[in-house]
């Protein structure tokens, strides 16, 4: 093992083994590609890099060589196409393999990836594209993607290359083909370490995606999120379960996970089923695994017990915040505790229960060395344990690395969250008296009810662990007394049906597991929750609707 992460990262433990300092270095040119998955090509070219298969059957095995050689061919292919440092690119390719060596491409070229997920209507498309000036799309040639692309064309005329993976179609080109027909060995272009490498679009819960810009020392911040926190073995095999138009792909299958030299594994499936998620965990003997609750939380639904998880050493979740009710399935049926973290699209892992150390059931862990975070209440102030307000990170002393460069071509929305020495995540939670931190909710989310501050969260995973409810949603509605009532929207599981009774009895249980106030007053039953692209549920969408009834 070369163990290439000490060139740029030396950490420091305390008499626990636990990590509690750190320090990066880099050169003024770093770019991953280049430094760090074509050093690992030329000092082990047959380690393994990523095990790819899919549902019917095919698999793929490519070491480092194979991806410095198919990167190589296809920055040559694209800068063929005109593709030159500075362009913005748009990659919508699930979980194909062709994302991995066509993002290491655009790193080499200096072009800045757009990942973006193959959810897009043709509305979203036309503002990603003008938004951010995308001349190039590679997409992939399955479901609907390609033809939303081309239903936004007459609006976007900048839109000048069109490439696809994994099919054919008229106008547009054949990018395995043409990866396949490039000479290999790229020459290096030059490249500035915080200089612009990635792009993404973060659908937040109201208002249009923001467009959330990346420095290349982004991928070496992410060396924290693979060793300190998912734990990888460098011998062994990580699985994220993240769709790549997700930040959460590059989070976990991709640039810590590469730069500590470990195999990453990648089911290409286009619905999630426990039963084949265990079935891969079980056959590829995946030693490291994450995903978010939700996810947990159906494969807890099969019989984990019938199947051989005896390679799986570490679990790892993030996407949401963590009820305690997954926490202590998967811990009895695996004995395997989950180890919580948080961050957004705009950072790496900020806050996280690190290796080593005993996680609390609910809580996200407490701040990274790197993010000097804190939690503040409305007037910037801190607060004193077991207050909520808003968790901010202190860029006084300069920007953590893996911190976001701004949200490109918008000014107004990079000051509103980023001012007076600190960066604003929007995120609220409280700090217990050892320093964890206990996540509350957006801070647009949180609830204020007979001059109570209510976290949506904590009635959530309450309502979670009733065998009603599938999922849920809680918010306010204005109330002339109160201020706002707390209201649970539920989806039910198969088999319950919506009824008085039940509203009742889900009323009952969720004030006898937490402080009665919190109670929902109004609980509305419904097939589905409005979601972004993300998966995120738009609690903004409920409130809006509920506010058209009453007419405001």
């Amino acid at each position: 093992m070369l163990e290439l992460y000490k060139r740029y990262y030396t950490e420091r433990k305390n008499e626990n083994g636990v990590v509690v300092d750190y320090d990066f270095h880099y050169p003024d040119n770093f770019n991953f590609a280049y430094d760090v998955v074509d050093e690992i090509a030329a000092a082990e070219p047959d380690r393994r890099a990523m095990i790819w298969c899919n549902p019917a059957g095919e698999e793929h095995l490519f070491t480092y060589g194979d991806l410095k050689r198919l990167s190589d061919k296809t920055a040559n292919m694209l800068a063929a196409q005109g593709v030159s440092k500075g362009d913005m690119v748009m990659v919508i390719l699930k979980r194909h393999y062709q994302f991995w060596y066509t993002a290491l491409a655009l790193s080499k070229l200096g072009a800045v990836i757009c990942p973006a997920t193959f959810l897009l209507t043709p509305h979203d498309v036309v503002y990603r594209v003008q938004s951010a000036g995308i001349k190039t799309v590679i997409c992939t040639g399955q479901g609907e993607v390609a033809e939303h692309v081309e239903a936004a064309l007459p609006e976007c005329p900048e839109l000048k290359n069109l490439l696809m993976v994994n099919g054919e179609r008229e106008g547009w080109l054949p990018f395995d083909e043409l990866v396949e027909a490039a000479p290999e060995n790229f020459e290096r272009v030059q490249t500035e370490a915080n200089g612009p490498m990635l792009l993404y679009f973060s659908s937040g819960t109201t208002g249009n995606p923001k467009m959330v810009l990346h420095a290349h020392t982004y991928a070496l911040a992410h060396l924290t999120t693979a060793r300190i926190w998912h734990n990888v073995d460098p011998e062994g095999i990580h699985f994220t379960i993240a769709d790549t138009g997700w930040g959460k792909a590059v989070w976990g299958k991709f640039y810590g996970q590469f730069m500590m030299e470990t195999c990453v594994f990648t089911y290409d499936f286009d619905k999630f089923n426990g039963a084949e998620i265990l079935g891969m965990l079980e056959k590829y003997k995946i030693t490291s695994l994450c995903c978010p609750p939700t996810m947990f939380r159906f494969l807890l639904r099969e019989n984990v017990a019938g199947y051989d998880l005896s390679a799986l050493k570490y679990c790892t979740i993030a996407g949401e915040a963590l009820n305690p009710d997954v926490f202590n399935g998967w811990y009895d049926a695996t004995g395997i505790k989950l180890m919580e973290g948080f961050g957004q699209t705009e950072t790496t892992l900020t806050v996280a229960n690190l290796v080593g150390t005993n996680p609390k059931p609910g809580s996200m862990g407490k701040p990274l060395p790197h993010y000097k975070g804190i939690i503040v209440d409305e007037d910037g102030n801190p607060v004193p344990p077991g207050v909520t307000g808003e968790i901010v990170i202190d860029t006084r002393e300069g920007a953590p690395l893996g911190l976001f460069l701004c949200y490109y071509k918008d000014e107004e929305r990079t000051r509103e969250v980023w001012h007076d020495g600190f960066y604003h995540t929007g995120d609220t939670a409280w700090m217990d008296e050892d320093g964890y931190y206990w996540y509350v909710g957006r801070t647009d989310d949180v609830i204020k009810s007979s001059g109570y501050r209510i976290g949506p969260f904590e009635i959530e995973s309450v309502l979670l662990t009733h065998p009603a409810v599938s999922e849920c949603a809680v918010t306010g509605i204005p109330d002339e007394l109160r201020g706002n009532l707390v209201k649970a929207t539920c989806v039910l599981r198969s088999g319950y049906t919506p009824s008085d009774e039940l509203v009742k009895e889900l009323q009952t249980y969720v004030k006898k597991e937490t402080a009665p106030y919190k109670y929902p007053r109004m609980i509305e039953f419904v097939e589905s929750l409005p979601k972004t692209v993300n998966g995120k549920v738009r609690r903004s969408e409920i409130r809006k609707r509920d506010l058209e009834r009453m007419g405001k």
